[in-house]
């Protein structure tokens, strides 16, 4: 069984939409990881006895001593993927030269890279939005795309469209681990 880690800053409702949806019936989720030691996600790995690894960001001087203690950490594991399901960092070669992962953008990229980007699409010109599976790169929400999901914008309230985005990015997420792990079996 192909193993995977998932890391996640904030409520962990993609984290535990994972473990849901794939842990012991088609991948094992051998680790959580998080960098915020209040994140509620952290409940959700305890609830389900998944090992989990908290480091906390704000106590490392750089991007770089915070990245190496995470690459050590997860190399324990052994996953075959990485999974950034809400992780707020912008990850430095030391991480991405070393780990085989892919993150969740809640946006057609290349629009909107980083911060606030449900906001942002909902606000642009396009009539369309959606969400963005990519490996993950040194450069911010930059690299290669594996899959994206879209929806139409028209006729929705901010609420019922950021609704919609949080729906589809649990659904894209899980595609797009089965695409990149099982490749002949992605849906």
């Amino acid at each position: 069984m192909k193993k995977i880690a998932v890391l996640f800053s904030g409520k962990g409702s993609n984290f535990a939409h994972i473990v849901k949806t794939l842990h012991f019936k088609e991948f094992e989720v051998v680790v959580a990881l998080t960098n915020n030691p209040n994140a509620k996600g952290i409940e959700v790995a305890k609830a389900e006895s998944i090992p989990l690894e908290i480091i906390d960001s704000k106590t490392y001087k750089s991007r770089e001593t915070f990245d190496t203690e995470v690459v050590e950490r997860l190399k324990v594991y052994n996953a075959d993927l990485t999974i950034l399901a809400g992780f707020m960092r912008i990850l430095t070669p030391v991480f991405t030269d070393e780990m085989t992962s892919i993150n969740l953008h809640p946006s057609l990229l290349p629009r909107h890279k980083g911060l606030n980007a449900i906001e942002k699409s909902y606000e642009d010109s396009f009539i369309n939005g959606g969400v963005s599976i990519h490996y993950v790169s040194s450069e911010l929400d930059g690299g290669k795309v594996i899959l994206q999901k879209e929806i139409l914008k028209t006729g929705l309230s901010f609420e019922m469209y950021d609704e919609k985005i949080r729906s589809l990015e649990k659904e894209a997420l899980i595609e797009a681990i089965r695409t990149v792990l099982l490749p002949n079996k992605g849906q």
